[in-house]
């Protein structure tokens, strides 16, 4: 998926904050967008600011809702021809105490971030393999999935669980010429802080009114956020750049740092291995997408010193 010009992405969540951004980085490369959202108002405000003529659409939907998400896809299908990246960015956010968390809680943002993804995936994935052209997937996660911390135990395990996805399919697709990429991002400028206001009546029952009154109380703190455009554009570097995971944010390091070493030191290595074990589950043991990451990784940073 190096050459761009000409393809169709379809972004989900992409009528603003980091799905505008990408979909205006992606469009500036020179491709076809379709921009799917469940807010019209958003649509219609991320299409005059894309300003993409022909070259955008702008899709209602809901991901939750497996045959709208089909509807979709085939109507962009029918205006661009063959889709060959999916960016799966929908995604609500909720934080607070576990013991606060009602089973409505975790079905919400659950059935969007994780959900989301997951129908985003079945509906496209298979499209994308039928052209042969080959294709990108990223999923939206968060630093959250990588360095998570107390009070977002809803949010940051849904953003593991893409994380993971992405980390499994890219061994199995990138042979068939479809990479996976998990988008970690920090802090960045967007309306998740407004996605109470999509939430279904069925599942209103919240155990955290009362902690998101105050973390509204808190005050804007948004002038301390990446732009929409700047993860937008790192988002486009990552898919050029064919990264398993595209991270922001450098004050994340400590913390990233810290989980891989806490959980190296945590492998019993004082106990023998088990040879025959060992030989018979090598698979298990060790992801080839994960060390091709490192030299991945190793490369771009030698070559930005260099």
């Amino acid at each position: 998926m190096q050459n761009l010009e000409g393809k169709t992405a379809f972004v989900t969540g992409g009528a603003s904050g980091i799905g505008l951004g990408i979909a205006k980085a992606l469009l500036g490369a020179g491709m076809n967008v379709a921009i799917a959202d469940i807010r019209q108002d958003h649509l219609d405000a991320a299409s005059a600011e894309l300003d993409g003529g022909e070259r955008v659409l702008a899709l209602q939907l809901d991901v939750t809702n497996r045959a709208q998400f089909a509807e979709v896809a085939d109507a962009a299908e029918a205006k661009f021809g063959k889709l060959h990246v999916l960016i799966a960015n929908a995604g609500v956010g909720l934080v607070g105490p576990s013991e606060l968390a009602t089973f409505a809680d975790w079905d919400w943002v659950n059935g969007v971030n994780v959900g989301g993804a997951i129908n985003g995936v079945v509906t496209l994935l298979p499209r994308i393999l039928s052209h042969g052209e080959g294709g990108h997937i990223v999923c939206t996660a968060s630093m959250s999935a990588l360095v998570p911390v107390g009070g977002t135990a809803i949010y940051s395990a849904g953003k593991a669980y893409v994380t993971s996805m992405m980390e499994c399919m890219r061994p199995e697709l990138e042979g068939r010429g479809v990479i996976c990429s998990a988008f970690c991002p920090g802090a960045v400028q967007s309306n998740i802080a407004e996605s109470g206001k999509t939430r279904p009546a069925e599942l209103a029952e919240t155990g955290y009114a009362e902690a998101d009154k105050r973390r509204q109380a808190s005050g804007d703190l948004r002038h301390l956020f990446q732009t929409k455009e700047e993860v937008g554009e790192r988002v486009l570097q990552g898919i050029l750049n064919d990264e398993l995971y595209i991270l922001t944010h450098h004050e994340f390091l400590d913390g990233v740092r810290e989980r891989g070493e806490a959980t190296t030191l945590a492998v019993q290595d004082h106990l023998p291995e088990n040879p025959e074990y060992k030989g018979t589950f090598a698979m298990l043991f060790k992801n080839p997408a994960i060390t091709q990451e490192i030299e991945r990784q190793t490369a771009l940073k030698a070559a930005r010193k260099g």
